[in-house]
């Protein structure tokens, strides 16, 4: 069993202390704690000693709020994130995270924070006690991946798509300034990006011993950096933010790329379709249909407002009226179709 530390308290809210991972072995002591913290949370607790006493203290992983998660298949577990973008009312905790259980358990994707990945780490303990061989990154995108410490921490090999650490790269910095404003800096306490262990490049086998996993890079779709996950087991398909339900798609890859790739539906189809925001569906039409339909009206309202020589300024408001008649349905419409139409201006202005 792990334990966990205390690492930063809000002063009105001191419950919402977030912890840390420990080794396993015999009872840690306050240094091994303190040494774990990070150093923006020590730095945090030294100037407020009230709020905890001798200052950070470890905690086992069943006394952690778990996430809620539930079994879509044998061995297979879903939680459904938020249907909203992030906010501090849903602290970042808006995608879908999973974990496999073979011999070993896989783990895909990881949250939005250290606190949300630490919610994960407990829901799966509450499951079960195998070893959590690895987690598997579907894209880029900070609500997918921030999480990942904790299952270093915990042993496992972080696996992605061989471009996701460059594009990690290029974001860090600005992301580690804006998700703690867009979630409260309470809930991205401790929070650190972690390096990816294993890339992949080509479609390639993961064994979890008695079950296998096929991992498929796809060509620049959603981002520039997705990747699918099928557990071959269930005909379990975890598509990431390949697929959204619900919660308007964002577009920040290729618009034709990403039509391609709902053009080309998988052979043979899978039984399950965990996409990376909404509910868990058993056919692909069912996963796919609302996505077509809505990159399509982009794409043609886009084609449009370009052809009637709209500049940008006047073209995103434009594109967003043009596709009411598919906004029903869909979260965060108005808002996320903005910045979708300033994408898509820009891929196709010069097709």
């Amino acid at each position: 069993m792990f334990h966990l530390v205390l690492a930063a308290c809000l002063a009105a809210q001191p419950a919402t202390c977030q912890p840390r991972l420990l080794p396993a072995g015999d009872a840690p002591t306050r240094e091994d704690c303190e040494a774990r913290a990070a150093p923006v949370a020590r730095d945090w607790l030294a100037r407020h000693p009230q709020l905890t006493g001798d200052g950070p203290r470890c905690v086992e992983t069943a006394a952690l709020p778990a996430l809620t998660v539930q079994e879509a298949a044998p061995g297979v577990h879903v939680h459904q994130g938020a249907m909203a973008q992030i906010s501090p009312q849903n602290r970042g905790r808006i995608a879908n995270l999973s974990f496999v259980i073979g011999e070993t358990v896989a783990v895909i994707d990881a949250g939005g924070s250290r606190a949300e990945g630490e919610a994960l780490y407990a829901a799966i303990r509450q499951v079960t006690d195998r070893p959590i061989s690895h987690l598997i990154l579907t894209h880029m995108h900070p609500d997918h991946i921030l999480g990942a410490e904790v299952f270093s921490e915990a042993g496992a090999t972080i696996v992605a798509d061989a471009r996701l650490p460059e594009a990690v790269a290029r974001r860090a910095e600005s992301w580690m300034a804006s998700v703690p404003r867009q979630i409260g800096a309470a809930a991205f306490s401790g929070t650190r990006i972690t390096s990816v262990d294993q890339t992949v490049d080509s479609p390639q086998a993961l064994s979890l011993g008695d079950r296998q996993l096929r991992l498929t890079p796809v060509a620049s779709a959603h981002t520039g950096s997705d990747m699918t996950v099928l557990d071959e087991e269930t005909a379990t398909l975890f598509t990431g933010d390949l697929v959204f339900l619900g919660l308007t798609p964002s577009l920040d890859g290729s618009l034709a790329g990403w039509l391609d790739w709902i053009a080309a539906p998988p052979d043979p189809e899978p039984a399950l379709i965990v996409p990376g925001h909404g509910p868990v569906v058993e056919s692909w039409d069912e996963a796919v249909t609302p996505q077509r339909q809505y990159l399509t009206a982009l794409r043609d309202a886009t084609r449009e407002a370009i052809g009637a020589g709209l500049p940008l300024s006047q073209a995103i408001p434009a594109i967003v009226a043009a596709m009411q008649p598919v906004s029903e349905g869909w979260a965060d419409f108005r808002s996320t179709t903005a910045r979708n139409a300033a994408a898509a201006y820009a891929q196709l202005e010069w097709e």
